[in-house]
């Protein structure tokens, strides 16, 4: 099983709205989620973001792999920097 950190779409038509998730990359993108790590809504100004800092870690230490969007989101919010600066300290105590 191969888990993905994605998107799921909600609201309304027009106005959409987005859940962070944790999900295995084979269901579909409103499928059956593992967890809900944060939301993501693009029509607010400015566009609104929050997002689980320990669980987005705990998923990416665990081997999930983001999508682009999701990283993109992750890399505004100091997330994926503090992950590899992690992983790399990591890797010098070896």
């Amino acid at each position: 099983m191969s888990v993905r950190i994605r998107l799921t779409r909600m609201g309304a038509k027009k106005a959409p709205r987005y859940r962070i998730v944790a999900a295995d990359s084979r269901t579909a993108r409103d499928g059956r989620v593992i967890e809900t790590l944060g939301y993501f809504d693009p029509t607010s100004q400015p566009e609104t973001i929050h997002v689980d800092e320990e669980l987005a870690m705990k998923w990416l230490k665990n081997g999930a792999q983001p999508s682009d969007t999701v990283r993109n989101i992750f890399s505004k919010q100091g997330i994926m920097k503090k992950f590899h600066d992690e992983k790399k300290v990591g890797k010098e105590k070896k």
